[in-house]
């Protein structure tokens, strides 16, 4: 696989990392770099540590790996999106401006951002290790990257947006949830054909 080609997969990998950290941002009131730090590296690791995963499975669970990881993230993410949701109906608004995502939710969010990386590691199969460490290097670099940035996009907006952020970012979390699970599906294409 040429170094573009991973790269634009990469980018790709790491769209869905980019909207939950602007999820997280949008609620925070100044710039927290512990925080941020902590989540996009996780975020990395968890969208290099999946195709590996694949990888080593090789085709022998592709299926069922394709079979559930919209699921999978469907659920999870849904889940987590309706507690913001709540959060922001229900909570005194925390004036502290603390991350939104807490780190019980941390890997969960990671699971379900990367889970689709999962079936990714089958196109590796062929490549050298070497190659393919490398390859998976600038995978989980591109993730830490989107996160940091998303971290910092959601920041602003949230500073000068004068909205429920929490909720935005609810809504944003079961958006990508639905967004995955349709995707997968192939239920949009399915309908209007």
């Amino acid at each position: 696989m040429s170094l573009v080609t991973v790269i634009l997969l990469a980018i790709a990998l790491a769209m869905d990392c980019f909207v939950v950290s602007i999820a997280n941002g949008i609620t925070m009131r100044h710039i927290q770099w512990v925080p941020i730090l902590k989540m996009s590296f996780l975020f990395g690791l968890f969208q290099a540590a999946m195709p590996l995963i694949g990888w080593l499975t090789g085709i022998w669970f592709k299926d069922i790996i394709a079979a559930w990881d919209h699921w999978i993230a469907l659920i999870i993410l849904s889940v987590l999106g309706g507690k913001m949701i709540k959060e922001s109906l229900f909570e005194k608004e925390d004036e502290t401006g603390q991350p939104a995502i807490r780190w019980n939710m941390l890997a969960a969010l990671a699971v379900a951002t990367s889970i689709d990386a999962l079936v990714t590691g089958v196109l590796f199969v062929t490549e050298p290790i070497p190659l393919f460490i490398f390859d998976l290097a600038i995978i989980g670099m591109v993730s830490f990257i989107f996160s940091v940035v998303g971290n910092t996009i959601g920041i602003f907006m949230g500073k000068h947006l004068p909205i429920n952020m929490k909720l935005v970012g609810g809504l944003l979390l079961i958006g990508i949830g639905l967004k995955i699970f349709l995707e997968h599906t192939n239920f949009l294409s399915n309908l209007f054909s």
